[in-house]
């Protein structure tokens, strides 16, 4: 039975990499995989999965109305999937993670979602919170504060790279808008 995979972590531990290379995997051996991104994240063009160290593909995008379980069947039905990959899943609704659950369950393709697990202000993005409960697997990529524990924690900075502690829940940026963090010092930088 296929299943359906939650990789998890703050920003900056590798999670598109770990993607890619888990694409390039199954496709070496020939299987053929469907890739997926937030269509709101336009850092590096639309439709495209890019890892900090260089690696890329092209992969389609998901906007809170897109089926993505009619979607995927109906790509599966033209050419057998093997595997889907789903980068920034911290971006889909709830609806779209019961259906990359109805994909692995009913079409027995594994779903593999790569995405954070808090915001800036350490809350659940919807996303996560739904994959967190449903998915079959979970499992952290870790990364590192500048102290040397584990980061957990994204710290959204300004400019000049002091905190910010209130605003939209979400704003697309790199290490020039986040900072992965311990819980100690994300928590130190938030009472200010």
């Amino acid at each position: 039975m296929a299943k359906l995979y939650f990789y998890y972590s703050s920003m900056n531990a590798g999670k598109s990499t770990t993607l890619l290379q888990s694409d390039f995997n199954y496709r070496e051996r020939g299987m053929d995989t469907m890739l997926w991104t937030a269509g709101l994240d336009d850092r590096y063009g639309r439709g495209r999965i890019v890892s900090r160290i260089g690696l890329e593909a092209p992969a389609h995008l998901f906007e809170p109305h897109v089926d993505m379980f009619a979607a995927i069947a109906g790509r599966h039905n033209d050419a057998p999937l093997s595997c889907v990959l789903v980068d920034e899943a911290q971006f889909l609704t709830r609806a779209q993670v019961r259906d990359l659950g109805r994909v692995c369950d009913e079409l027995d393709v594994p779903v593999l979602c790569y995405g954070l697990r808090t915001d800036f202000q350490g809350e659940l993005f919807e996303g996560s919170a739904h994959l967190l409960g449903l998915a079959d697997t979970l499992n952290e990529i870790k990364t590192v504060c500048e102290c040397g524990r584990k980061a957990t924690m994204n710290l959204r900075v300004d400019g000049q790279g002091r905190a910010i502690r209130a605003g939209a829940q979400t704003e697309i940026g790199g290490n020039d808008r986040y900072v992965a963090l311990c819980r100690r010092h994300f928590m130190a930088q938030m009472r200010g």
